[in-house]
């Protein structure tokens, strides 16, 4: 990595940081220089508790109880803010004066905010549909090179949940549950007004203006087959017109290091655990009972994570531009694991008379490393097992019991160099040019294009050097390459009228034909024995071995889309509000007869607060009902599985060996869209001049023609085909509340916000009537998301009278499982436990959300950001059989586990060495399942932002400093409260572990994936 300071200019900078905390230190007040008294008060008379500040400074008091103020020690050439919560805020010149009355106005700005709702906006107090918003800037609570770390928790009814603790690693998103069973259920993501197509890791999230969230689907109808999952609205940092040119730099750098070790067990644990075993009673040639050795100590590193951005905005009278730069580095504490990009973004509008045209262009270059490293043999390795020689020089292999490893340190995979490689690097360009023209003579009417253009291109290469990784010195080395390309381009032509008449008659009709095209390519080619690891993957003809390209592993991709669109929103007297969409999507993955359908939605809106009985109430400043009804879809297929699919095999032809092609997969002559239904009813409400705010709402999603493959008989001669054939429902609550619970600029502030959801999801029908998919664990009547398998009630205890029973050849101390079968007349049971009694287990959480909370005072603010959930299951595969970490024989490393011994009944693993299947304990997958319930602070952030009065002096407009601490705490974690780790997921049911084929892919899990870190901040925001 290159260092960015020499020896030489980090003396530079050292004095620089001294003087930078000099100045945080030894700040002052602006020169005083006499005091001014008055009154503040509005319409209706005087305003106790209002705040009146000196301009650039923390000199400020608060009025009384009949609205009168004195403040001392104010320029005579200053400016007083008087500010109160419901009003705008005004400014007044001193001016030399000793008195100033001020007359406020009610703010409208919490209801007059603008949402983004797709191909427009509105003003909040007019959205009907449901709609989830956040700010660039409190995004920014959480550092994070990822939007979607750092929205985790703030927006009910989304749920983002960790896929991999990798460096860049994005979460999936879920919008209001999980709907489809084969096809995706990720959110539609669209950038500055494009569908996007690449990958949500591309976004800086410093580049980020704002995010709205489209819930439900008379919201969604307006994105028509792309909608049924939500859709997330991203719009980016723009100029604005007149601004004089500003220059920010944001930067931050961390420390990380790990949140919890994998819980292992030591040295003489180990040893104690092979005594109760009894199966290993003879230690490897590298073991000795006196040996303790800390692997995971020995791997981990110190890591960092850096950020650097620089901007510059601004504008003309009849235009506005927005250029910045950025660069992120996020590193492992697993050596050779790091993500760094390189981000390029422009923005630029620009008015000529009645055309306005400009460009948003958002570029970035990514380089993942070390991705292919995992923990498996760091936590597999024996701790009584000495990785040194007698010269201290690190061996190559350890001969545990049963067992040889490749020695996992931090030294020697660091010392590798070119024996191992594993990059993937990704450019991509997402572009955005648009036209519009007012139409003349036509007040309110207008004519914009949007054209999009985006392009992603990834190469990837892995090279593992002879014997790397492996006990057997002379393994070949093996490489791989794979290059993908994906390309989009949109066309967009609206119509846009916009109008109010009377003042009470608002109008806005939008009418849309758009066209899309997606192609996506990639190939994927192999090599083992290259001839040196200087070749690495640059060169796979330097083998003699021959080059492997998997017809799997290529793929070809192309579709388009075409679309018509129209929407009306309507409001009265801003009381009553309509909004109908009507949408028409012709799609070329579906079948013929089938490409084509229309979705229609409508929601409507009464502003209660705006009618007459409530003209005098001044608690009530928000009082919205919404109900909305909408329809979706899902064009959840590949393209060309309409056409079946084709395998290639190897057969004997005579004496000769030949390849020939059969039918994989039958064509599917009706495949249709999934369609989504959804009622949505809301309410919006804000008390107290809006120093209380929230949101309440219930939803009911139902989804029909669930695309799936169905499976048929050997005899067919393939082996299925995708069809419509499955149904599945979604509902569920969300509550969102937000209070100003101090409020005082001069004194200390205190604001905070909490939202919970709940859903709750169930599948309601299958193919062909049936209520059961044992294959994929799908059933009727129970969620998606579940686990398939025996329930674990305890262990076993000596002198039970059913364990001969219903588990033959069993032993005090194994796992005891749920029994479901008949009993006989005298109470035994009728038959042994066998798979007849295996049990659908839910995973999906209770309820779960997030909260938020900032306290100021002067210069100074703190912030905590928290996320939550109750219930669900959770799956270790380090505890579960497939993991191979939890054998409980003694045979490698193994989890740290109370488990069961004569003396120590009450355990709540199995005895060591009892019965088992395979090398683990019989029904060794119960091990691993948790609940989930966790609260979760996530970052605790202190900032100071600089007077105003010192900082002008400098040149500068805003310069604040903060220190920032990521996931330092996790309570009311049963997971936690065992194993010390973190109790979020990091990899796919068939990643991670040992046995991949244990659980389905959809499902969550940790595994040996990275670590999960901790860490310490500090950054800067600095504006000129």
């Amino acid at each position: 990595m290159t260092k960015f300071f020499t020896i030489k200019s980090r003396s530079k900078y050292l004095k620089h940081l001294g003087f930078l905390l000099l100045m945080f230190a030894f700040s002052l007040n602006a020169n005083a220089q006499s005091s001014v008294s008055g009154n503040v008060s509005d319409a209706n008379g005087p305003i106790p508790g209002a705040n009146v500040v000196v301009k650039g400074t923390t000199n400020g008091v608060g009025t009384d109880a009949d609205g009168n103020y004195t403040i001392t020690n104010v320029p005579a050439n200053g400016v007083l803010v008087i500010s109160f919560i419901g009003y705008n805020d005004k400014e007044m010149p001193v001016q030399g004066k000793s008195r100033i009355d001020v007359v406020l106005e009610e703010s409208t700005s919490t209801l007059e905010e603008v949402v983004v709702i797709g191909y427009g906006t509105q003003r909040k107090e007019a959205v009907t549909g449901s709609v989830a918003s956040i700010s660039g800037a409190a995004m920014r609570d959480i550092p994070s090179g990822n939007i979607t770390q750092a929205l985790q928790g703030r927006l009910a009814g989304i749920e983002f949940a960790q896929t991999s603790s990798k460096p860049g690693a994005a979460m999936q998103i879920r919008v209001r549950g999980t709907r489809s069973l084969t096809g995706s259920n990720d959110p539609l993501i669209v950038l500055d007004g494009i569908p996007f197509a690449g990958s949500i890791s591309d976004i800086n999230p410093v580049d980020i203006k704002s995010i709205d969230v489209l819930k439900d689907a008379s919201a969604t109808a307006i994105y028509g087959s792309r909608g049924a999952n939500g859709v997330v609205l991203v719009t980016t940092n723009k100029g604005q017109k007149g601004e004089k040119a500003t220059f920010t730099y944001n930067s931050y750098y961390s420390i990380k290091e790990v949140f919890a070790e994998f819980p292992m067990m030591n040295g003489p644990q180990l040893v104690e655990l092979r005594k109760a075993s009894g199966l290993y009673p003879v230690n490897g040639l590298d073991e000795s009972d006196d040996v303790d050795t800390d692997w995971q100590g020995n791997f981990y590193r110190t890591a960092i994570m850096t950020s650097h951005d620089v901007a510059i905005a601004g504008g003309t009278k009849n235009g506005s531009y927005n250029f910045g730069i950025g660069y992120f580095l996020d590193e492992a504490v697993i050596p050779g694991q790091n993500y760094d990009r390189f981000s390029l973004r422009s923005a630029l509008d620009q008015e000529i008379g009645a055309f306005k045209f400009g460009l948003n262009s958002n570029n970035n270059y990514s380089v993942a490393r070390g991705g292919n490293m995992g923990m498996f043999g760091v936590l597999s390795a024996s701790p009584i097992a000495n990785p040194f020689n007698e010269d201290g020089s690190t061996k190559r292999v350890i001969e545990s019991a049963a067992d040889q490893q490749w020695v996992y340190t931090r030294n020697t995979v660091e010392n590798l160099g070119s024996a191992w490689v594993d990059e993937s690097r990704s450019f991509a360009s997402y572009n955005n040019l648009f036209a519009e023209v007012k139409i003349p003579g036509i007040e309110g009417l207008k004519y914009r294009t949007n054209v999009g253009l985006n392009f992603r291109m990834n190469n990837s290469g892995s090279y593992t050097g002879e014997g790397v990784f492996s006990p057997t010195p002379d393994n070949v080395s093996r490489a791989a390459i794979s290059n993908s390309l994906t390309t989009q381009w949109v066309i967009e032509n609206l119509l846009t009228y916009d109008r109010t008449f009377a003042d009470k008659h608002k109008i806005n009709l939008i009418g849309m034909f758009s066209a899309e095209d997606n192609s996506f390519n990639r190939s994927v080619v192999s090599a083992t024995d290259i001839a040196r690891d200087e070749f690495r993957f640059y060169n796979l003809g330097q083998t003699t071995e021959p080059i492997v390209v998997d017809p799997a592993q290529q793929i070809y991709q192309k579709s388009g889309l075409r679309s018509y669109m129209a929407r009306a929103m309507y409001s009265y007297d801003d009381r009553y509000m309509l909004t109908a969409t009507l949408r028409r999507d012709g799609s070329s993955r579906l079948a013929d007869g089938n490409k084509w359908h229309t979705y229609p939605a409508l929601s409507a809106g009464w502003n209660i607060t705006n009618e007459s009985f409530l003209e005098n109430n001044k608690s009530i400043n928000l009082l919205k009902l919404r109900v909305g009804y909408g329809e979706t879809s899902n064009q959840a297929v590949n393209p060309y599985a309409t056409l079946g699919s084709l395998g290639l095999r190897p057969y004997n032809f005579g004496d000769q060996n030949a390849m020939g092609y059969y039918v994989q997969e039958l064509p599917g002559p009706d495949l249709g869209w999934e369609y989504s239904q959804t009622k949505n009813y809301g309410l919006d409400f804000a008390f107290f001049n809006n120093r209380l705010s929230g949101t309440a709402e219930y939803y009911v999603t139902k989804t029909t023609d669930l695309l799936m493959r169905i499976g048929l008989p050997p005899t067919s001669g393939a082996s299925g085909y995708i069809a419509n054939a499955g149904n599945s429902m979604n509902k569920g609550i969300e509550f969102s509340l937000n209070g100003v619970i101090l409020d005082n600029p001069n004194g200390l502030s205190w604001e905070m916000g909490v939202n919970i959801y709940s859903n709750k999801n169930e599948l309601t029908s299958l193919a062909s009537g049936q209520d059961r998919d044992e294959a994929n664990w799908w059933f009727v009547g129970q969620p998606i998301n579940v686990i398939y398998d025996y329930q674990k009630e305890g262990l076993w205890q000596e002198g039970d009278p059913y364990l001969d029973i219903l588990e033959p050849g069993g032993n005090p101390g194994m796992i005891k499982v749920k029994y479901t079968g008949e009993y006989n007349a005298d109470g035994t049971p009728v038959r042994q436990i066998g798979p007849d009694d295996r049990q659908v287990i839910k995973m999906d959480p209770d309820f779960q959300g997030g909260f938020n909370t900032r306290f100021t005072y002067k210069g100074f603010d703190l912030g905590i950001v928290g996320s939550f959930q109750s219930g669900g299951v959770l799956i270790s595969t380090l505890h579960s059989a497939n993991g191979y970490l939890n054998l409980l024989n003694g045979r490698r490393g193994n989890v740290d586990v109370d488990y069961w011994t004569p003396e120590n009944t009450d355990a709540k693993y199995p005895k060591p060495g009892g019965l088992t299947s395979g090398d683990n304990p019989k029904y060794g997958t119960t091990m691993g399942y948790f609940d989930a319930s966790y609260m979760k602070v996530r970052t605790i952030t202190l900032g100071y932002d600089f007077k105003q009065s010192f900082i002008q002096d400098l040149g500068l407009e805003r310069f604040r400093l903060y220190a920032t601490v990521t996931n330092p705490l996790v309570l009311f974690s049963p997971f936690h409260k065992e194993t010390g780790m973190d109790p979020e997921t990091n990899s796919y049911g068939n990643e991670n572990a040992a046995v991949t084929e244990t659980y389905r892919p959809r499902l969550l899990t940790i595994g040996t994936n990275t670590p999960a870190t901790s860490s310490f901040l500090v950054g800067f925001n600095l504006t000129f």
